[in-house]
């Protein structure tokens, strides 16, 4: 029987590990970044992954395992930044991982939510499909943002943000923990 939790955490645990190299190699310098931005940014890792799911070839190495960690990596800081707000501020590693927990937290609890009245329906989803769900909630979630975050009956950027997470994480399951084993 599969563990989703414990393999949701070792997802996150790998996701938190680069969170925290990079927050001591480039420090906060993302927290300038509005929330349009980081959505752009996770649309142009997404979109990468869906252009090499249709190819079938890529040109440079870097796989689609690490543009699904990356999106998850954005979705938290796109999470931080609608609490924080944008500033050029300094955000300290240790206060960076704190938020990270804080929301990887947030998105597992909700996964494991929805997991049981879904009846972990995504394990019998393609990759595919979760790259479009992912394209999808970016889309929306741009939708809301050039609505000024006005919404009439659906949920806000950061319900989106904990989706995008989430299909993340599921389909770095799906890879079968191959990321895991060459990290």
């Amino acid at each position: 029987m599969n563990n989703t939790s414990q393999q949701f955490d070792e997802i996150i645990a790998l996701c938190r590990d680069i969170f925290s190299k990079k927050m001591h190699d480039y420090g906060s310098a993302w927290r300038i970044l509005r929330t349009s931005s980081i959505t752009d940014q996770i649309f142009i890792k997404a979109n990468r992954i869906r252009t090499i799911q249709e190819k079938k070839e890529q040109k440079v190495q870097e796989g689609i395992d690490s543009e699904f960690i990356g999106i998850i990596n954005y979705a938290i800081m796109g999470l931080i930044q609608l609490e924080l707000g944008t500033k050029e501020e300094e955000l300290s590693s240790a206060n960076g991982l704190k938020y990270f927990n804080h929301y990887a937290q947030k998105a597992k609890e909700l996964m494991e939510r929805k997991n049981h009245d879904y009846g972990e329906a995504w394990r019998d989803m393609r990759i595919s499909s979760l790259t479009d769900l992912i394209l999808m909630k970016l889309l929306r979630t741009k939708q809301i943002e050039d609505n000024k975050g006005a919404t009439l009956i659906s949920e806000g950027i950061d319900a989106n943000y904990y989706d995008i997470l989430n299909y993340a994480a599921f389909a770095l399951i799906k890879l079968d923990g191959k990321v895991l084993k060459n990290s």
